[in-house]
């Protein structure tokens, strides 16, 4: 049977899960619902082998936090050890996930929170339909480098005239 699935969490892998968890749940208001947790390499419980079956052995431990938005997406933060500290360079050409986006009816307002605690505004603030509607949206990045995008409208609404 076809049907649209629903989302339920998306995986972001952080330098630092202490600082994430802070800008995530204080800039975003993601509620925290699980504090940075050590998972050790371990074949004896589920999440042992699951966490193997993932990431393959010699994983070693890694630091698992989770949070939630308002609608109830989960959100994963990972800190590994063999984790890059530097920022990645953005690069959308390749196949895979190169952003996700929030929703914000202020928009100007969490541009500069995430600038006060070292994200990046990477673009000006844009609208889809200039002196009809008051829809934007703006790419930024929070402070590992990890880009996302905010709309000030949902996105049914904002695509359903058609923005282009």
């Amino acid at each position: 049977m076809r049907y649209p699935r629903s989302f339920s969490h998306i995986g972001l892998s952080v330098p630092d899960i202490e600082k994430a968890t802070k800008f995530y749940s204080e800039v975003m208001g993601w509620y925290l619902v699980m504090q940075p947790t050590l998972v050790k390499e371990e074949t004896d419980t589920a999440i042992g082998i699951m966490c193997q079956d993932v990431f393959g052995k010699g994983y070693d431990d890694f630091k698992i936090a989770h949070l939630v938005t308002s609608d109830g997406i989960g959100i994963e933060l990972f800190e590994f050890k063999q984790n890059n500290k530097e920022k990645p360079i953005f690069n959308h050409v390749p196949t895979g996930l190169f952003h996700f986006c929030v929703q914000d009816p202020d928009i100007e307002g969490l541009i500069e929170k995430i600038k006060e605690y070292g994200g990046k505004q990477r673009m000006p603030i844009r609208e889809y339909y200039p002196n009809e509607k008051p829809y934007k949206m703006c790419y930024v990045e929070d402070p590992f480098g990890i880009v996302f995008e905010i709309y000030t409208h949902s996105y049914e609404v904002t695509y359903s005239k058609g923005a282009y």
